[in-house]
């Protein structure tokens, strides 16, 4: 089992056309970043800084949180007024909150959504705007020290860094030097991610307006050589595909049974319909059109009732997408009283079927596709030496199989088919060029939390998604800018 994804990232946070609550004054907002923990309950990661009098704060206090591709991260962004020393909030006037899945963040890099007081109803014309860096303990760490000559004041400064788009970003404020004509700010460290983008020969804009460039005094510095990771390759622009395959085979059972595994249960629901929403959920953060292709495989299907081992679960050959995790689940159980189920049960028309879209994918130039597909079987493979060459075949395409079997069937083929016991080989001896299957039994997880299955089935994904790329020496589509 590979270890987990896990990386520590950094968001910055801005809003505009806050509510004022203050009688004479305008708000003194802060936000606070929670993170749900389960069960409807949050917990507090970090917290802005109280930026005083401002409706349109720039908050230069980032939040960090650790980032797992495998999990569905639910966060909460309060804007609040602060105006007592308390750090409890129950007693300050709540300004809008916002949210969204640390997923859809990492995909879009930077997001802006109304604010809200609560569901349906607005803050306003509040807006909150969260951009995503990658943060890390090893970036290259810069000091800077600044003096200058100011009137009679209070005197502070404001870092910028200019964006893609050319508008500016604050990324550091100083603290206040407190009526000082000569006034000399400490010292302070800033990541190079969060300085620059990784670029040093970009312009830095203090809040009076000048070009500081000239004026930075580097006293530390260490370049590394720049090793590609799974946020580089999805920030770049990298789009997770995902497909879904169903066995529909005779050894499931009559769906009508309460014995079968195909039988829904008076609130809807089975081992196949939990598994699809288990990985579809984090999935489908990564895919900008949402639409998924969706097959089945081993039964008979209308009008003619003859054995297809890859259907379109919506019947419909020349557009098998499902709008949506809810659009699969509708489809199937559309499709479910509509066949027969049947068999053999063959896996490599499905892996075919995926291995050829990797493959026209494969031959564009660039790191801008990856796919996963999603088998769910009870067990019994028939095809096992066709297989066994499909995967060796989707093993050189930016692709990667997950396989979760359902009932109480024997497992050994699927486990040799993960390759954990060794690497897996062709009938012609041919191994895998990676090791892209991942299999898990759904029994392991039945009394598990209900994020636990996608944890376990999706923490390869992004070592494998790097491991392709690198074997292609593919840099991300839009790679970070190179540290010079």
């Amino acid at each position: 089992m590979a270890a987990h994804c896990v990386s520590k990232v950094e968001l910055s946070i801005s809003c505009s056309n806050l509510l004022d609550k203050d009688v004479g004054s305008k708000s003194d907002p802060l936000c606070v970043l929670l993170q749900s923990v389960g069960d409807d309950k949050w917990s507090e990661v970090e917290r802005t800084e109280r930026v005083k009098n401002c409706q349109d704060p720039e908050f230069s206090t980032k939040l960090h949180i650790d980032y797992h591709f495998e999990k569905v991260q639910k966060l909460k962004f309060g804007v609040y007024d602060i105006d007592n020393k308390s750090v409890d909030l129950k007693d300050d006037d709540f300004l809008g909150g916002f949210e969204c899945t640390l997923g859809q963040i990492v995909s879009s890099r930077k997001i802006t959504r109304p604010l809200q007081l609560k569901a349906a109803k607005p803050a306003g014309k509040g807006t909150i705007t969260v951009c995503f860096t990658i943060f890390s303990s090893f970036s290259s760490i810069y000091y800077f020290y600044f003096q200058d000559m100011f009137g009679k004041s209070d005197p502070f400064l404001e870092f910028f860094k200019q964006e893609e788009d050319g508008k500016w970003q604050l990324v550091h404020r100083t603290e206040v030097i407190k009526n000082n004509l000569n006034p000399s700010w400490k010292k302070f460290m800033v990541s190079l991610h969060t300085f620059c983008s990784g670029d040093l020969n970009k312009p830095i804009k203090v809040s009076k307006g000048f070009y500081v460039q000239s004026d930075v005094n580097l006293s530390y510095c260490r370049i590394l050589e720049a090793q590609y990771s799974f946020l580089d390759y999805v920030m770049g622009g990298c789009q997770i595909n995902f497909t879904v395959g169903i066995d529909f085979t005779g050894s499931n059972g009559d769906p009508r049974s309460p014995d079968s595994l195909h039988y829904l249960s008076p609130n809807g629901v089975n081992q196949y319909l939990s598994a699809i929403w288990s990985v579809g959920q984090v999935v489908q953060d990564y895919d900008t059109d949402k639409l998924f292709p969706a097959f089945g495989f081993g039964a008979q299907v209308p009008p003619n009732f003859q054995v297809s081992h890859e259907f379109p679960l919506n019947f419909n050959p020349n557009s098998p997408y499902c709008q949506g995790v809810q659009g699969i689940v509708d489809a199937y159980r559309m499709v479910l009283p509509q066949i027969r189920l049947y068999g053999p049960t063959n896996f490599s028309p499905i892996i075919n079927h995926v291995t050829r879209i990797a493959s026209g994918a494969a031959q564009q130039p660039n790191a801008a596709q990856y796919f996963v597909l999603l088998i769910i079987t009870d067990g019994e493979i028939t095809d096992l030496d066709q297989t066994r060459q499909s995967i060796v075949n989707s093993s050189k395409l930016p692709m990667s199989i997950i396989i979760v079997g359902v009932g109480e069937a024997d497992f050994k083929a699927m486990e040799f088919l993960d390759g954990d016991n060794g690497v897996l080989k062709s009938v012609t001896g041919e191994p895998v060029a990676r090791d892209i299957v991942q299999f898990v039994p759904f029994k392991q997880f039945a009394s598990a939390p209900k994020e636990a299955l996608a944890q376990s089935v999706l923490a390869e994904v992004p070592n494998q998604l790097v491991s392709y790329f690198k074997m292609r020496n593919m840099a991300p589509v839009n790679p970070p800018s190179p540290v010079k």
